[in-house]
């Protein structure tokens, strides 16, 4: 798979082709579709039309009925491309200076959308922003957010306060900071299941090396550390 540098980027999904605008040279690293959000996308996308006979992922990629929430969704690839393979509800959310590029490609992909789906502005650390989101949601949708250490915390205090109790956080991930990485995966494994999608799982002209797919699930209480 290649990535490009392309100010458009064209994503198949389905029957469709999401359209997005990114920039590049912006300051803010939301304005850039970045490969795990491609790579989550098609993951499912590969899954999705497959029969439930021999299909390991068809309840996790049952979306019918289910209500989502993307955050850091910078151009908004992951959780468009997610909503087009059956998503009931889903809401798009980052930082205020990144919100401009988003609306864009909302607008841009309206006529594949078939409506101009929700966003909303979401700090991490930020309680009364993520209590007015109205959680839980059944999913959590992240591709991209680990690359700063101080931001590791309120990242995971957010998904632990967004999902529900049986709920899934799909999380598109690759190293960029090894201090960030380090400290995610020690905080994850004490409020989360982790479990990797096999890289051989995923869609074979959108498996990129350096990024992975993986499925977050809350820890009962209990046995969190």
């Amino acid at each position: 798979m290649k990535f490009t540098d392309s100010p458009v980027i064209q994503l198949p999904v389905g029957d469709a082709v999401l359209s997005l605008q990114q920039d590049n040279g912006s300051m803010h690293v939301g304005t850039s579709v970045w490969p795990c959000s491609l790579v989550l996308v098609k993951f499912a996308d590969r899954w999705a039309s497959i029969a439930p006979t021999g299909n390991p992922y068809s309840s996790l990629l049952d979306f019918r009925g289910k209500r989502a929430v993307e955050i850091g969704c910078g151009c908004g690839a992951a959780g468009m491309g997610l909503y087009l393979l059956g998503l009931t509800d889903i809401l798009l959310t980052d930082i205020s200076p990144v919100l401009p590029a988003l609306k864009h490609n909302i607008k841009r992909n309206k006529p594949v959308l078939k409506k101009a789906l929700k966003h909303s502005v979401l700090y991490w650390n930020n309680p009364a922003q993520i209590s007015a989101l109205n959680p839980p949601f059944d999913i959590v949708i992240a591709t991209d957010v680990v690359y700063i250490e101080e931001t590791v915390g309120p990242l995971i205090s957010a998904m632990d306060a967004l999902i529900g109790t049986d709920g899934v956080v799909l999380l598109g991930y690759q190293l960029r900071s090894p201090e960030a990485d380090k400290l995610f995966w020690e905080m994850c494994d004490r409020v989360f299941q982790i479990d990797k999608i096999p890289h051989q799982d995923l869609h074979p002209d959108f498996a990129y090396e350096e990024a992975d797919v993986f499925v977050l699930r809350k820890k009962d209480t209990a046995s969190r550390s």
